[in-house]
């Protein structure tokens, strides 16, 4: 959930990347942002080995002071969605006051934080790449929602609980996975096209599955949930590009805003998911922790060996393996609340917002420490 502008704030070194996307266009997405100049890294004077000014204006040591620290903070977003889980289910009043209209906006921004990074070109360069993009979509919408289907089936899941586990593995994949890809050294410019991608197509491929796999479980919106993804992601999206085209300069000041405002932003809604339904987590005990773990685990372990038995690189592999673990849960949860006729169909969403950035996190560490061979196409 932490917003992909992090990822695009960051000059990220794309040394190992195997996609065919151009370098000038990679440097001109990158160059967007303003947090590359306060991240805390030395300017490229300083690299070469000039004195830093002596005079530094009071303003500017506190931005460096904040970015730093906003950086540090987006880092450790996984925590801060444990420590929010564990308050939340301690004393779920405390989150009462985030009621759906705040969750629906705060959803949106989390969106429109992915638009302003983006543009019209990003699109097309997914055309330069398409196996990659086409295979990790693939994977989201094909893969995930069977899987998630033979796991609530395996584990013996009630219709209303089984109908939420699938909804988790029919919806796009999460703004977090950017920030995971960068820590385990994939390619992120190519994981904020695959997040977009997966996103645009929520749009048809989420109410398409959940009714032709769920609509004999239980009652399902489908359109509805169509209307609900139009307003929650695409508008939010091309609000977002629109404002990055006409006023670059208003999104270059705001840019370094954005990760805050992001990790707030997802853990009152990962507080305020699991809040709602903290009674029916704690009475479903381990038996629904079990399947919602395996899915993005499995999900994630499928998503790089797949890709990786199919010729693609180990940087594109992990890059893909990723974006299919982490899944948007509270969008999904969101789903579920406004048009699931059960109740009980949202609690899956509310376990997974949790278990989704661990097995991210994880994963992204393990694979850090994990050395990159030189791959020759």
């Amino acid at each position: 959930f932490a917003p992909s502008s992090f990822v695009t704030q960051t000059r990220y070194p794309v040394a190992h990347n195997r996609i065919a996307l151009s370098k000038s266009s990679y440097d001109a997405k990158v160059s967007k942002s303003s947090l590359q100049m306060s991240a805390g890294t030395p300017s490229t004077a300083l690299q070469m080995g000039d004195k830093e000014p002596e005079t530094k204006s009071l303003g500017k040591k506190i931005f460096d002071a904040y970015t730093k620290t906003a950086n540090v903070a987006t880092t450790l977003f996984p925590l801060w969605t444990v420590i929010c889980s564990a308050i939340a289910l301690k004393k779920p009043t405390a989150f009462s006051w985030f009621t759906t209209q705040y969750f629906t906006a705060a959803l949106a921004a989390l969106m429109l934080s992915m638009g302003i990074t983006l543009t019209p070109k990003d699109f097309t360069d997914v055309l330069q790449e398409p196996a990659s993009v086409l295979m990790q979509f693939s994977l989201c919408y094909g893969m995930m929602p069977v899987l998630a289907l033979g796991l609530g089936r395996f584990f013996g899941l009630e219709p209303a609980l089984l109908a939420g586990l699938v909804l988790v593995g029919s919806i796009n994949g999460g703004q977090a996975s950017n920030l995971c890809t960068y820590i385990a050294k994939g390619n992120v410019a190519l994981s904020v096209l695959m997040t977009t991608a997966t996103t645009i197509g929520a749009i048809f491929m989420t109410p398409l599955l959940c009714k032709g796999l769920l609509g004999a479980v239980v009652p399902v919106d489908a359109k509805g949930i169509a209307f609900s993804t139009v307003q929650v992601v695409l508008a939010p999206i091309a609000i977002g590009m629109t404002t990055n085209k006409f006023f670059p300069n208003f999104v270059k000041a705001i840019l370094p805003f954005a990760p805050v405002v992001g990790v707030v932003s997802t853990c009152l809604l990962v507080a305020s998911a699991v809040a709602q339904v903290a009674e029916p987590i704690l009475n479903a005990g381990i038996s629904l922790q079990i399947p919602i773990i395996l899915l993005h685990l499995l999900g994630g372990l499928v998503g790089y060996m797949l890709p990786r038995l199919t010729s693609f690189d180990e940087i594109s592999s992990r890059t893909m393996a990723i974006e299919t673990s982490m899944k948007s849960s509270a969008f999904g949860f969101l789903l579920a609340k406004l048009h699931f006729g059960e109740y009980a169909a949202r609690v899956p969403s509310a376990v997974s917002v949790v278990w989704m950035a661990l097995t991210g996190s994880i994963l992204a560490v393990i694979w850090r420490y994990i050395p990159i061979k030189d791959e020759k196409k």
